[in-house]
């Protein structure tokens, strides 16, 4: 038995990659989500109820359908990092990276030794042995990601950008947009360009960028900048606004405010 990392595949070769953000911390849930045809579904564990054991649930719910999933930590901690990869989660997104340093000691936390300091065990992640080869391939199987979201980050981008064995970098447009002195707008015209000239940056760095917008517009403008991998919008919001509006419908539920993307920028 043998296993690939089809999302770090799709990153190296450049094929534009549409994903949406799931938060209902569900496997049934998710396997709706999953259904649905995306290239990739983020599992967030930063601002979402997920804990191991319902990241695994949904792991394994996911992994009937060709959607790949790409697991959020809620901190880029070097135990929670082998928990998560134990567990068979190959793709890793680490939140409020602002230094090369930092992005140094996560490559570290991800690789075995001698590359790096990650604990060996036999554990999901291989089958349970059935994967014979996974201890000679693990280091290449993991597709590391490094969220950059704030005004530091952004100073500190190029050697984050340098450090070798980080596969992508996703620049979080809501932390971004507080940073920057605008909270809750992360489409906020001084925001938008700065995310902009961070994508291209990335790009010509020969790293992947990602995003996530729920704005159409924005993200066919992120993607004409050369964004690899985009969540376009959040499980939790697209069902808010559905059923809203259905209430609507019949003279119930909250206002059409509710509906707008201004703030969905996770």
């Amino acid at each position: 038995m043998t296993v690939e990392n089809q999302f770090k595949q799709s990153l190296k070769s450049g094929r534009l990659q549409i994903g949406l953000w799931t938060s209902f911390a569900d496997p049934y849930a998710i396997e709706i989500v999953a259904s649905a045809g995306f290239d990739w579904l983020l599992i967030d564990g930063e601002h979402a109820p997920n804990d191991l054991r319902a990241m695994l649930a949904q792991l394994q719910a996911v992994a009937a359908y060709p959607a790949q999933p790409v697991v959020r930590l809620p901190i880029g901690d070097p135990v929670l990092i082998k928990q998560y990869l134990d567990l068979g989660a190959h793709s890793l997104l680490i939140p409020l990276v602002e230094s090369g340093v930092q992005a140094q000691q996560l490559v570290s936390a991800t690789r075995y030794p001698p590359a790096g300091t990650r604990g060996v065990a036999t554990a999901r992640a291989s089958r349970w042995g059935s994967i014979t080869d996974y201890m000679a391939r693990a280091d290449e199987l993991v597709c590391l990601l490094l969220q950059v979201e704030t005004r530091n980050g952004l100073q500190n981008l190029d050697e984050i950008m340098a450090v070798q064995g980080v596969d992508g970098i996703f620049i979080g447009p809501s932390d971004l947009a507080a940073s920057l002195g605008h909270p809750g707008e992360p489409d906020h015209p001084d925001v938008v360009p700065v995310i902009e000239d961070a994508i291209a940056r990335i790009k010509a760095s020969g790293n992947a960028a990602g995003v996530l917008t729920a704005d159409p517009d924005l993200a066919r403008v992120y993607i004409e900048r050369g964004v690899t991998f985009c969540a376009v919008g959040v499980d939790t919001i697209i069902l808010s606004q559905a059923v809203r509006a259905l209430a609507r419908k019949y003279d119930r539920g909250a206002p059409s405010h509710a509906e707008t993307s201004r703030g969905s920028g996770y």
